[in-house]
């Protein structure tokens, strides 16, 4: 399969914007072959910027058809991370949907960091969906922190053959582009949950400085990557302005087992189940 990761400018509380430019990166992906794209966290408003507890929407609602509208334009499926509201919460929600523009998949951030929790209500169901490219399982950003991978292991349990991750990786403001904080902290993680399980990892961040929130004045920087079993397959420019189309043809992997056998499997591979890799 080809994915395309759309590394996009997101500008707090813009969302009309931030979803013109998603617009174009998803049309690019097509036109390239793409039959996912995978979008940023809170691609609409910003991740934890305080539009959030007054402009966030319902899922389904406006802005999540305006990206089936695209996905069904395109013929394309897409991944991307939006504000939702229900109720009186708001959840940091990722959206999945096919090319003919249903909604697939609804999937609510678990591992909220500290700072995000005045904005988002925490998530409480993981699930995966049979797509034609194959078993996709949807997390977002921090879900991936390496405590936090009973996430993934969970995902991967279920079946997943790529793990679609719409995330917002932030540095504070005085990291230059010679100084990449990402390496392990987003490597190790993947690289640890694609070589067990031999499934494909892919994460997509928003680029641009943040303005407004807990975290105004940091900088989103990209980076994004797609990882398997062999390693690194793509990365995105490390840059605050490298609002970029990153395009890989991956391998979709064959993951035969099931249960109790994938257990065995992880065995074989020297997992310890005490808690440690």
């Amino acid at each position: 399969m080809r994915i395309g990761l759309a590394q996009l400018l997101v500008e707090g509380g813009e969302a009309a914007r931030n979803l013109d430019r998603a617009a174009a990166l998803v049309a690019q992906a097509a036109a390239l072959g793409c039959q996912i794209v995978l979008l940023p966290e809170c691609l609409d408003l910003g991740w934890t910027h305080p539009s959030a507890m007054h402009e966030a929407q319902p899922i389904p609602g406006p802005i999540s058809e305006r990206l089936g509208a695209l996905a069904r334009e395109f013929g394309i499926f897409v991944c991307g991370g939006l504000t939702e509201r229900e109720g009186d919460r708001t959840y940091n929600t990722a959206v999945l949907l096919d090319p003919a523009g249903a909604l697939l998949l609804k999937y609510r951030k678990i591992n909220l960091l500290v700072v995000e929790q005045p904005y988002y209500s925490v998530g409480r169901s993981l699930s995966v969906v049979e797509t034609a490219l194959g078993v996709v399982g949807v997390n977002v950003c921090a879900d991936n922190y390496a405590d936090s991978l009973a996430i993934g292991h969970t995902l991967a349990r279920m079946g997943s053959q790529i793990i679609l991750s719409p995330s917002s990786w932030t540095v504070d403001y005085s990291i230059g582009e010679g100084e990449d904080p990402y390496g392990q902290k987003w490597i190790a993680p993947y690289t640890l949950l694609a070589r067990l399980y031999d499934l494909v990892m892919v994460g997509t961040t928003s680029v641009g400085y943040i303005v407004g929130g807990p975290y105004e004045g940091k900088k989103m920087v990209g980076c994004s990557l797609v990882v398997n079993k062999d390693g690194v397959l793509a990365r995105g420019r490390y840059l605050e302005f490298a609002s970029d189309l990153v395009t890989v043809d991956v391998p979709v992997p064959v993951r035969p087992e099931k249960g109790t056998a994938i257990g065995e499997m992880l065995k074989r591979k020297g997992y310890r189940f005490d808690g440690l890799a």
